[in-house]
């Protein structure tokens, strides 16, 4: 099986740190799902307007299409709805992994308001949480992020075995 691993979560859980991290251990490429965003997109969130589905159709196949083209890979993608997660595996090519990094609304309001950059407002982070069906630990491995980066990796690693990179 080849590795195809979605880091997943609200924004500002900490997907790039934690898939850049994981990826240099394993030694396998990280794709930033905010690289894969249409500019509307990515436009519509900098003015502070949630995504409908509807926006978000177009971005979430371009991820499964990094997953089924690029593998072995990682990529960050906030997935917070079970049918994104389904049309992620649909396009992907193969099975996928979720990881699920969680943490407190305080803990996550404070790394977004620390960033620098972003075009992800502040303002966003009620309706991430709002739009947020928590997987199941059928559907994803979820992770607390109230630790250091070199934890989180740690706890992660060991779900991954059994799959070539």
């Amino acid at each position: 099986m080849t590795l195809r691993v979605v880091i997943m979560g609200v924004s500002g859980c900490g997907k790039s740190s934690v898939g850049e991290g994981l990826a240099a251990v394993l030694g396998i490429p990280y794709r930033d799902g905010d690289d894969l965003h249409p500019a509307a997109n990515v436009d519509k969130m900098r003015a502070g307007v949630a995504l409908t589905d509807d926006d978000r159709w177009p971005w979430l196949d371009r991820v499964a299409s990094v997953l089924a083209d690029e593998a072995p890979v990682i990529v960050g993608c906030s997935a917070l709805r079970r049918i994104y997660r389904d049309r992620i595996r649909t396009g992907a090519g193969g099975p996928v992994r979720f990881v699920h990094l969680t943490g407190s609304r305080a803990v996550i309001l404070a790394r977004m308001a620390a960033r620098k950059g972003h075009y992800m407002p502040t303002s966003l982070l009620d309706s991430q949480f709002a739009t947020l069906e928590v997987p199941g630990p059928d559907e994803a491995l979820a992770v607390e992020i109230d630790q250091p980066l070199a934890g989180i990796i740690a706890a992660i690693l060991p779900h991954l075995k059994g799959t070539q990179t």
